[in-house]
């Protein structure tokens, strides 16, 4: 199954992204089994319950309390699976102060209308203040230059670049409609909701080697969605801070 699902996904060059795959594997191998399942039992009650062997109907039904006991069940499995499993898993891989002391490399995405804006902190690591009278199109983040730690700040369009075997913080949010920020090759997708901030992380684990990863939009979010695609490009950390480099600051 994994080897038949595989030739239907995009490549994985993530950390976690076979955690993921993983799951939808486990997914496809379950509805499987169910439908398996529910297609025997359908038709075990088609030839136990025909009209030729049940001339008068039956208005009683089951008088067992077999379905209230697999109700119960079904209620603690779910229990155990969310309590047990996905709640402890979700608040480790949400844990974002614990990913700052690993040092990620740290970028915002700021969806809107139908581009991707990219900020990159410059060599000081910290990000400008923004501020939304400040937009134009020469300053599409509204960076407030009098902010020192505006001053070596890198902003992009549709261009995410990132350095291999270093685990990337990115936070997403978005200028005016809900768009949905995906990298299908790192196995990431996150909504990007106006006003919120929204961290998520992953380690790239191979360099584009001059192929262009894909950044898409997976929300619609108005008639220009279809071309609201940007460019990931994992790079050395020595070639990412050439490109940086290379990049003209921001101006208002």
């Amino acid at each position: 199954m994994r080897e038949f699902l595989g030739q239907w996904m995009p490549p994985d060059y993530s950390a976690h992204g076979w955690q993921v795959d993983q799951i939808i594997y486990i997914t496809h191998w379950l509805m499987f089994v169910l439908f398996a399942f529910w297609s025997l039992f359908f038709l075990y009650t088609l030839v136990r319950f025909r009209a030729s062997r049940n001339p008068r109907a039956s208005y009683h039904g089951m008088q067992s309390h077999w379905s209230t006991w697999g109700e119960a069940g079904v209620a603690v499995v779910e229990i155990v699976l969310l309590v047990g499993f996905s709640i402890p898993a979700w608040y480790r891989w949400s844990n974002i102060q614990k990913r700052k002391e690993a040092n990620p490399f740290e970028v915002r995405v700021v969806a809107e209308q139908f581009a991707w804006n990219v900020h990159y902190p410059g060599p000081d690591g910290k990000f400008g203040r923004t501020l939304v009278n400040l937009v134009t199109s020469t300053n599409p983040l509204g960076l407030d230059m009098s902010d020192p730690a505006a001053k070596d700040d890198v902003a992009a369009l549709n261009q995410l670049h990132l350095p291999v075997n270093r685990e990337a913080l990115i936070h997403v949010t978005s200028k005016d409609v809900i768009h949905s920020f995906k990298l299908p090759l790192m196995r990431v997708e996150q909504d990007a909701i106006p006003g919120a901030d929204v961290p998520i992380h992953f380690t790239p684990i191979r360099t584009t080697n001059g192929e262009r990863w894909e950044i898409a939009c997976a929300q619609l979010c108005g008639l220009g969605h279809y071309r609201m695609r940007g460019q990931l490009f994992v790079d050395t950390q020595q070639d990412l801070e050439k490109w940086l480099a290379s990049q003209p600051k921001v101006t208002q």
